[in-house]
């Protein structure tokens, strides 16, 4: 059911519980979103509740994590103020445009902090919507809490992302390619907007449908940019320099989306949407961990091309409101895309040298993080210990060569050793979610109802730049021969 909203603005209202509504996106055009009706599940429960995020959010987690909180995070229950609804967007999935939408997803309603920032909350796994296209809109316990794990991981590793506030258990099974426990996730995000968004509003046909959503999200998320001549053009730039910041920070720490469809996208900057994802262990950019990525388009070095793939979708659905020139907003647009390699290339080597403990910049740089690359990729170093290990010359693994170059290099600044190492340790993380590692806690929380692993897997990425606790070293170390092979999976 598509629905009409008048164009008054909704009061936020607090609760109990310290919930404090807002829900502006449901002044949009009703073709954006479709009602949500809920369907009860038997028996919720809260798996884990992020209490910190909670308490950062203003809420009250004593009165929030409980038997009625769970009623809520379950889709049984609507806080008081919100509006639930299901989002429509379109999107490039592998390459091929399809018309998407919230399939097994809501948007529960924007959550306005103490400090005035604005959020929303999403239910993921609560039954089907108007986009389901004949799927159930459920969501298994496993998935749910894999994207728990490695959302509040890239939180911890200071990468803009969603986060996770709970996951429930339905007390009911969805039936995969086996009977599966079910869940729901309940997500913290800037906002659900994708490139994919402005794809379905910029195909539906009305030019007043785009103007509306673009002028909203400017608002929201680039509110700068509304006084600066043609704010369209800018709030491109805006999105692709977001973006560019984003994927460096990803492959600086071995990370791999695994499905960067334009749907999954966030025009906040955002990681969004943990499917198939993983962290590379082994240095090698032509990594896939997604079962279904046959042919390695979202593979781990192929990520910062596919951004740029993706952002030209975008600048596609702008045109119209860049210039009613077709040609003069072509050529605006081309430019702004054409400029991502270079904002990327800033980004990443800016982190390369962070990573390195260089503070100043020489051209001699480039070809020397080059060269580490190659030898690492050459002798299959781990990613992540190759770099944590740089400064101890007891356990670093590379070239004795190349630590000369480098050690000449760092002498070529002023900066003392302290400092050195200080920038190093903070840019390269001693623990990443080791792939084995989410799995020992999946499959005892899954399996055997225990998620005293779990806990103790997050304990340890709560921290990741901090050294490690001597009986926490087993996070530290890559799967082995094990691991070979390993695979994810979107768990739809």
């Amino acid at each position: 059911m598509i629905r009409k909203m008048s164009s008054t603005a909704n009061t936020s209202m607090q609760t109990a519980g310290g919930w404090n509504f807002d829900n502006s996106y449901t002044r949009l055009p009703g073709v954006m979103f479709s009602e949500f009706e809920l369907t009860s599940v038997r028996a919720p429960r809260i798996a884990i509740f992020n209490h910190a995020l909670a308490e950062s959010m203003g809420l009250d987690a004593n009165a929030v994590n409980t038997p009625a909180g769970a009623m809520i995070f379950a889709g049984n229950a609507v806080p008081p103020g919100a509006e639930p609804i299901a989002q429509a967007y379109a999107g490039h999935q592998y390459g091929n445009f399809t018309m998407l939408g919230d399939g097994r997803a809501a948007l529960i309603g924007e959550h306005l902090t103490p400090d005035g920032v604005r959020l929303d909350i999403q239910w993921k796994g609560t039954g089907p919507t108007s986009y389901s296209r004949r799927g159930d809109g459920r969501a298994a316990l496993g998935p749910m809490l894999r994207e728990y794990i490695i959302s509040e991981a890239m939180h911890a590793l200071g990468i803009p992302t969603t986060r996770s506030l709970a996951v429930t258990v339905t007390g009911e099974r969805v039936a995969r390619e086996m009977s599966l426990a079910g869940a729901v996730l309940t997500r913290v995000a800037a906002s659900h907007i994708r490139v994919g968004t402005f794809e379905f509003a910029s195909s539906y046909g009305d030019p007043a449908i785009l103007k509306s959503l673009t002028d909203y999200t400017i608002r929201r998320h680039y509110p700068a940019l509304l006084d600066q001549e043609n704010p369209t053009l800018r709030f491109l730039e805006a999105v692709i320099d977001r973006q560019a910041a984003l994927l460096a920070q990803w492959l600086l720490v071995g990370f791999i989306h695994g499905v960067m469809n334009t749907d999954n996208m966030a025009i906040s900057g955002e990681t969004i949407d943990y499917g198939p994802c993983a962290f590379m262990d082994t240095y090698d950019p032509s990594t896939v961990f997604s079962s279904i990525d046959r042919h390695g388009r979202y593979a781990f070095g192929n990520q910062p091309n596919i951004a740029q793939w993706n952002l030209a979708r975008f600048a596609e659905t702008l045109l119209p409101l860049i210039d009613p020139d077709e040609k003069r907003a072509v050529e605006a647009a081309t430019t702004a895309i054409n400029a991502f390699p270079q904002r990327f290339d800033t980004c990443w080597r800016s982190g390369m040298r962070a990573k390195l403990g260089i503070f100043s910049e020489e051209p001699e740089d480039v070809p020397l993080m080059d060269a580490l690359l190659r030898w690492m990729s050459e002798e299959k170093l781990d990613y992540t210990n190759t770099f944590r290990s740089l400064g101890d010359k007891t356990k670093s693994a590379v070239s004795p060569a190349w630590m000369q170059e480098w050690q000449a290099r760092l002498g070529r600044q002023p900066q003392a050793a302290d400092a050195v190492t200080e920038r190093m340790r903070a840019h390269n993380p001693a623990v990443i979610p080791r792939n084995h590692k989410v799995e020992e806690a999946l499959q005892a929380a899954v399996e055997s109802d225990d998620l005293s692993v779990l806990h103790r897997l997050l304990r340890v990425l709560a921290h990741p730049y901090d050294d490690v606790l001597a009986e926490d070293g087993e996070f530290q170390l890559p799967a082995g021969p094990d691991g070979a092979g390993y695979q994810t999976y979107c768990g739809t």
